[in-house]
């Protein structure tokens, strides 16, 4: 068995063993692959935010500065983080600080509030939080005090100031609950000897729900994820001359890895931070930084559609657009392609792994009324009535999946998992879908009463 967290399911060695031949999984934990990107594209700019221009080797180094900085402030492998920051370069360096440091990062969206964030700290025992002092209004610090004040983990807080305020020297205080406090701009420290990680363990949580009650946590390893980035990267066939314009949050599995960040990274691309998909931050981000490739919800297409003749921004260098979320209307999708001026692409998936695609050189037909098929050849498909039996091709039922980067178990849920996984460790999606005659999916809606269902049929 693979050695992960208590709490987590690991895959059976008879599908670690496949996984391992066939290629998908190669034993880099993610950190470490930031280590070789660093020095096969050097001096290429691998963040862009805001006018600021970070390169591949600024990048790993500020990873490892503040991996020794977490370090100093007594963070150990295995511990859990919450992190929860906006679009900004910090996410990631932070991100890969705390997997260099064999942490594992718990991504929270900025949005979430006291209920979410202490059920995470909660269930993960979390002895780290970092987000911000103060975002939109909301003070950050003072939740995550307030978390700290009524529970015996968090211990450490680890404020960003957007402005650029904190003190580099220190600014550490501590409270009278014994949580301590610091800058993240402190955590600046010569970087020590590099630590040896299994691939095999968990890189970090995603999130699945809605709601405190739904909250699952998803355990990621490194293996599965850099797979999962690195086949979808070569789906769309990202190129170093590609530009990721990260419009949805950071923390979406959409936007970190499919291919995202992630895979943006992975092939010495730029990766273009912006904090908010509205049209009139994305849309000039567009023009000036030439982006070729970002992934939206229908949502945020519309609006961009709607305001496309009032900004008028060149929009000629965009090569593909990734749509997928939430369901959406013909009409729009027939609308995007023409009037953005590149490829559609759907996408259907979850935060939980299974992960389908159309293909660049599908006809128009299919983008436009199926969510394409599934990134890997082994991942494994069932759809099935009621009774748990397969349908035949065209009929519609419950969609099962299993393979190399869906997860086989919720972290500390048996309960939900004896309900969410059959026997044989296929996830039940909650995603209503039927399989057309040429292997495509069509997911129409949502299974009733199912306890795992996601919002919308696709969750990513």
């Amino acid at each position: 068995m693979t050695s992960m967290l208590n709490g987590c399911t690991p895959w059976p060695e008879e599908f670690v063993d496949r996984y391992r031949v066939a290629g998908h999984w190669r034993g880099h934990t993610l950190d470490n692959l930031l280590r070789g990107w660093a020095l096969q594209y050097g001096p290429r700019t691998a963040l862009v935010h805001d006018g600021t221009r970070i390169t591949y080797a600024k990048l790993n180094r500020r990873v490892d500065r503040m991996a020794a900085g977490f370090r100093l402030r007594g963070l150990r492998p295995g511990q859990r983080v919450v992190v929860q920051l906006p679009n900004v370069p910090e996410f990631v360096i932070t991100v890969f600080a705390l997997m260099r440091v064999g942490a594992v990062p718990v991504f929270c969206p900025v949005s979430h509030r006291a209920p979410e964030v202490s059920h995470l700290a909660w269930v993960t025992e979390a002895i780290g939080y970092v987000g911000p002092s103060t975002y939109q209004g909301f003070e950050h610090t003072t939740m995550a005090a307030d978390i700290a004040a009524r529970g015996p983990f968090l211990r450490r807080v680890f404020t960003f100031e957007a402005t650029g305020t904190s003190s580099p020297d220190g600014g550490f205080a501590t409270d009278t609950s014994g949580c301590h406090y610091f800058p993240l701009a402190s955590l600046d420290s010569p970087p020590g000897p590099a630590l040896a990680q299994s691939a095999d363990q968990v890189a970090f949580f995603l999130l699945s729900g809605g709601t405190t009650e739904a909250l699952k946590l998803i355990p990621r390893t490194h293996n599965d994820y850099a797979y999962q980035a690195r086949a979808a990267a070569e789906l769309v066939s990202l190129t170093e001359n590609d530009v990721y314009l990260a419009a949805l949050p950071a923390e979406f599995n959409f936007t970190f890895g499919c291919p995202g960040i992630i895979g943006t990274l992975s092939i010495g691309g730029t990766v273009v931070l912006v904090e908010s998909p509205e049209p009139a931050q994305c849309l000039p981000v567009i023009e000036r930084e030439r982006v070729t490739i970002t992934s939206v919800v229908p949502a945020v297409a519309q609006l961009w559609l709607d305001v496309l003749p009032t900004i008028q921004a060149d929009l000629s260098s965009l090569r593909l657009v990734q749509i997928g979320g939430a369901r959406w209307h013909r009409a729009t999708a027939e609308r995007t392609g023409p009037e953005l001026g590149c490829r559609l692409q759907q996408v259907f998936g979850m935060a939980e792994g299974l992960l389908t695609l159309t293909r660049t050189d599908d006809p128009d037909e299919t983008v436009l009324t199926t969510q394409g098929r599934p990134l890997s050849p082994d991942d494994e498909i069932r759809i099935v009535d009621v009774d748990g039996k397969d349908v035949p091709d065209g009929e519609p039922g419950e969609l099962l999946a299993r393979g190399p980067f869906t997860l086989r178990g919720y972290y500390r849920a048996p309960d939900r998992n004896a309900r969410s996984f059959t026997a044989d460790g296929y996830f039940r999606t909650g995603a209503l879908a039927r399989r057309t005659a040429d292997g495509n999916l069509a997911v129409t809606g949502r299974l009733a009463g199912h306890p795992d269902g996601h919002e919308h049929p696709s969750g990513l």
